[in-house]
């Protein structure tokens, strides 16, 4: 099999540098990118009838940029003014970082965990005593709420905004000979355009654990499975795979 053409289902990189366009030219092959989920915020009118009052928290984790930006899109449209005093809980330095997009970061009290979400579990303990919001999407990793919950904390969560297939309809008659998946969202989106989509002979490739069982379920035949110890980048696997198959 001879590779001549690759869909990622992803935005197109902002950079020059993305090494995906380093694949394309040095292998003379067709890299295409396309998003296959989107994420939507919900409306002012939509929070409120979950019957959310941001003026009662006097925390907010975070635990994404989607949710800090979706948090201060929110209570601007609530006509909410962030008080100073608010207390930040970021569940990494990239999301820390992030927030200072909103707020003057030095004068904001602003607590940083680590990489997984357990990493911010002896921070939280030590504020037992503030209401903290939580702002999500539809979709939240269950090990969230199991932690709140564990350390007894008065809690809320609220969902702010949604992740949601989009549009494929211009890919309806394109083949491609690769598709590339980052997430289970990514594989529903497919299936959510095309219900009656047969693999035939494009290759899958997928990253993480979770996309692979979700594959699988689809019925889909897996060819490149990443990260590996021998490719732990998309990017590496299939060069590989492309070089081998030639």
């Amino acid at each position: 099999m001879k590779v001549k053409s690759i869909l990622i289902s992803q935005p197109e990189p902002t950079s020059e540098a993305s090494p995906f366009y380093s694949l394309a030219k040095n292998l003379k092959i067709q890299v295409d990118f396309k998003p296959f989920i989107k994420v939507e915020g919900l409306t002012a009118k939509e929070m409120r009838q979950q019957k959310i009052d941001l003026s009662k928290y006097s925390g907010v984790v975070l635990t994404s940029r989607n949710a800090v930006d979706h948090f201060f899109r929110v209570a601007e449209e609530m006509r909410f003014h962030v008080p100073d005093a608010m207390k930040y809980f970021c569940q990494s330095e990239a999301v820390a970082y992030y927030l200072q997009k909103y707020i003057v970061y030095r004068k904001r009290k602003v607590y940083i965990g680590g990489k997984s979400f357990s990493d911010l579990k002896s921070i939280l303990k030590k504020h037992k005593k503030e209401r903290f919001l939580l702002p999500s999407s539809n979709i939240l990793k269950p090990e969230v709420p199991t932690l709140m919950d564990e350390l007894n904390l008065d809690w809320k969560r609220t969902t702010m905004y949604q992740t949601v297939s989009c549009d494929l309809s211009e890919l309806k008659d394109v083949q491609y000979d690769i598709l590339v998946f980052f997430s289970p969202l990514g594989i529903s989106s497919l299936y959510d355009n095309f219900p009656d989509f047969k693999q035939g002979k494009s290759t899958i490739a997928v990253f993480g654990k979770t996309t692979l069982e979700e594959a699988e379920n689809r019925g889909l035949k897996v060819d490149i499975k990443v990260p590996t110890p021998e490719t732990p980048s998309m990017t590496m696997a299939l060069e590989n795979f492309i070089k081998e198959n030639k």
